[in-house]
C-alpha cells in the first residue's frame, strides 16, 4: 500500500462523519467554545482540498498546523459531548496520517 493511499483511506473513512458532525458541533458548542468556529472553517478548507486533489497529495500543512494550535494538539475540553470528542479524535488521526504519509 502506498503512503498516498493510506492517507486517503483514513480521510475517506472519516470525512463523511466529519461533514455531518462539524456543523452540528459548531452550532451546539460554538457559544461556549468559540475556537470551534475556527475548527469548522479549517475543516471546510481541508475537505475542499482533499476533494480537489483527488488521488494526489492535498496541501494541508498549514491547515493541520493551525488545527493543532487552535485545539491545543486536539485536547478535548471537559464540558463537551461525545460528538465534539469524536471530531477532535478523527481530525487528530487525519493529521497524524497526513504527517506520517506525506511528512
Amino acid at each position: 500500500m502506498t503512503k498516498k493511499s493510506d492517507f486517503h483511506e483514513v480521510s475517506s473513512k472519516y470525512l463523511p462523519t466529519l461533514q455531518q458532525y462539524v456543523p452540528v458541533v459548531a452550532r451546539v458548542h460554538g457559544d461556549t467554545h468559540p475556537e470551534f468556529h475556527v475548527v469548522k472553517s479549517l475543516f471546510e478548507v481541508i475537505d475542499f482540498k482533499i476533494a480537489d486533489a483527488g488521488t494526489d497529495k492535498p496541501d494541508l500543512d498549514e491547515e493541520f498546523a493551525q488545527l493543532s494550535s487552535i485545539t491545543d494538539d486536539y485536547t478535548i475540553p471537559d464540558d463537551v459531548c461525545e460528538s465534539y470528542e469524536a471530531v477532535y479524535n478523527m481530525l487528530s488521526e487525519m493529521d497524524e496520517a497526513y504527517q506520517t504519509y506525506f511528512g
